[in-house]
């Protein structure tokens, strides 16, 4: 018999890539979530569940019986005001943690958290300390501590991605590479900026040995899911631009300053412009995330950044082909 595995928000971007990947492997795959795949083919392996409705999605996690269990499923975007807005990250997993204990011959469960634990810059002392700065932030730290309060019998791991990119990305993981696609990203000066971000491709080899690896130590249940190095910002961009056929322009630092506080300005009374404070403090600050833990696991990374810009923007004119 095939190793089964289900995955909560399968249609999303990560649980999209994933399902692919594992069924080229031959593996037993559905998808539980509220939105229609992204792929139509796969519409056969989906079940249309909300995770906040526990009893829907108990009959559908106990019919399949999974062997492993991805649980992708969330509110993503940053656009909630509170955390009610974002009850699938909490009512969800408390569901799911208590479902697992109905599943005695299941080997392991991967619950997906975020970055977003803790605001840029932040120096994290262990994996229980947060620092969230946005609403998405703190419900994903209620995921966390709701996980830790009640520990699955099977082995198990929290995984934060970065700022994950590739096929089938959309807002906000896509807003980069949107800004270099439309000539509207410039260097500041010659400021260097480091970010972990994460291909696709490499962060589904991650997600995938951790769930097919015993991750048993108390101390090590949080691993992030990203490349390392991280990014220089500037040179990330350099190469997209170069495969596009142009050259990223250059601003001075004190014109981009001025801009910045006049964006500031316009805002005061509602009016959104590109560059404002904040803008220009995220464009120039560090924002990076410690892979060693990861990395013990998964070492070796399928693919160099500069094959997934191609294979991204290969994706990018395919698709908007299609639409």
């Amino acid at each position: 018999m095939k190793t089964k595995i289900l995955i909560t928000g399968a249609s999303g971007f990560i649980g999209t890539n994933l399902m692919e990947d594992l069924l080229s492997k031959d593996y037993e795959v559905i998808n539980i979530d509220w939105k229609e795949p992204k792929l139509l083919e796969r519409k056969n392996l989906w079940k249309n569940v909300d995770i906040t409705k526990y009893e829907f999605l108990e009959n559908a996690v106990l019919d399949f019986n999974p062997d492993y269990i991805v649980h992708l499923a969330a509110r993503t975007d940053l656009d909630g005001k509170t955390l009610e807005d974002y009850d699938a990250n909490i009512t969800g997993v408390e569901n799911m943690m208590k479902i697992v204990r109905k599943l005695p011959n299941l080997n392991k469960i991967i619950i997906a958290s975020s970055k977003f634990v803790t605001r840029n810059g932040y120096q994290i002392k262990n994996q229980h300390d947060y620092c969230p700065h946005t609403k998405y932030g703190e419900s994903k730290v209620e995921t966390e501590i709701r996980v830790w309060g009640d520990e699955p019998h099977c082995d198990w791991c929290i995984i934060r991605p970065t700022s994950i990119w590739g096929p089938w990305f959309g807002v906000p993981y896509r807003n980069f590479f949107d800004i270099v696609m439309k000539r509207m990203y410039f260097h500041i000066g010659h400021i260097k900026c480091h970010k972990t971000y994460g291909y696709i491709g490499n962060a589904i080899y991650q997600i995938e040995q951790l769930l097919f690896n015993e991750t048993p130590e108390e101390e090590n249940k949080v691993f992030y899911i990203g490349d390392e190095p991280a990014y220089e910002i500037n040179e990330w961009a350099d190469e997209i631009a170069e495969e596009l056929g142009f050259k990223v322009p250059t601003m001075p630092v004190w014109f981009v300053k001025t801009l910045a506080k006049f964006g500031d300005f316009l805002g005061l009374f509602g009016v959104h412009f590109p560059m404002q404070s904040f803008r220009y403090g995220n464009m120039t600050h560090d924002g990076t995330n410690d892979m060693s833990n990861t990395y013990k696991i998964a070492p070796d990374m399928p693919y160099s950044r500069l094959e997934g810009v191609k294979v991204t923007l290969k994706w990018r004119k395919e698709f908007e082909s299609a639409k």
